[in-house]
């Protein structure tokens, strides 16, 4: 079999084209309807519960995941299962988002009746207005396509990318009505990159106690490098008796006064530190430590209470390996 590549590509663009086409048909089409669908899921007191068969059903269960994740709980249920007990799972106080292209799937249709009996309400997302479902439905979200991308007309493809569009449109409205914020989704999403930034506050990553190097300010020079080198931070605080943050020796400053040809021996810390050195609070989100760090192109960083006093230290290391960068 010989590929064309120029037919190969001219496909894609093509496929590319019908389904643009498609979502600005599909916008231009939005209206009151939308924004009903979007009141009735903000009054249910349960969840939205996505249905839908074949490719349509594949579909609601990356909608319900997105509904799930941006702060309206969601759960998708099969309708071939919903007929065999699973129905039990859907309570007066859920929505139901019935998702099919034709509205006449036939496990879908068979328990649209129960639906309507338990008083449930339905929103559907098809593109056949005068289908079962529609029928049933309390609103119609319509995604109807000119045509499929499939060459045959026949595979589910312009028809499915508007339903997903459809679902994401629905998710955002929602998110945006539920004053949604970017910390309801770290929570959401804990093991993600997202979560480990928005959630990882500076406690939680820094070295503390013994681990944290620190000197008097009347240390001599040996002192502090004993200091430096024993906790491997490549930096050390310089502390009064209260632990009050007076300054900052670090690997950098040690290698300019060697080029400068001082006798390092008989300096004492406080000679030698970088006073009033940046410091972040330890409640503060360990990426503010990590933008602090960027902005003024340093690698350590000392940690401070409400008070000033010293409580930790971390560098960028430390960030790395909780994975905040």
């Amino acid at each position: 079999m010989t590929l064309n590549a120029q037919s190969i590509l001219q496909l894609a663009r093509d496929t590319l084209d019908i389904e643009a086409a498609a979502l600005l048909e599909l916008k231009s089409r939005l209206d009151e309807r939308f924004v009903k669908a979007v009141e009735m899921v903000l009054q249910v007191k349960g969840r939205v519960v996505v249905t839908g068969m074949g490719k349509s059903g594949h579909i609601g269960r990356k909608i319900a995941a997105t509904l799930a994740s941006t702060g309206t709980p969601a759960m998708f249920v099969h309708p071939g299962e919903a007929s065999h007990g699973d129905l039990g799972m859907i309570k007066l106080v859920d929505v139901v988002l019935a998702i099919s292209n034709s509205g006449e799937s036939d496990e879908l249709v068979a328990i649209l009746p129960v639906l309507k009996r338990q008083g449930v309400p339905l929103i559907a997302i098809t593109g056949g207005l005068n289908s079962s479902l529609a029928r049933h439905a309390d609103v119609v979200l319509d995604s109807s396509v000119a045509k499929e991308a499939c060459p045959l007309n026949l595979a589910p493809t312009a028809s499915t990318t508007a339903q997903l569009a459809l679902g994401d449109a629905l998710a955002v409205a929602l998110l945006d009505a539920r004053g949604f914020k970017p910390d309801d989704f770290a929570r959401s999403h804990p093991g993600g990159s997202l979560g480990r930034r928005l959630l990882t506050h500076v406690n939680d990553v820094m070295r503390s106690g013994d681990a944290v190097p620190r000197v008097l300010p009347e240390a001599s020079f040996s002192e502090l490098m004993r200091e430096m080198s024993h906790k491997g931070l490549g930096a050390s605080a310089v502390v009064d008796a209260d632990s009050l943050v007076l300054g900052i020796f670090t690997d950098g400053d040690l290698r300019r006064l060697i080029e400068k040809g001082h006798d390092l021996r008989a300096l004492q810390a406080h000679e030698v530190m970088h006073a009033q050195p940046r410091t972040i609070r330890k409640d503060a989100l360990a990426v503010e430590a990590v933008e602090m760090m960027e902005a003024h192109r340093i690698t350590s960083i000392l940690v401070v209470d409400a008070e000033g006093r010293l409580c930790g230290a971390l560098n960028t290391n430390d960030l790395m390996r909780a994975k905040v960068i």
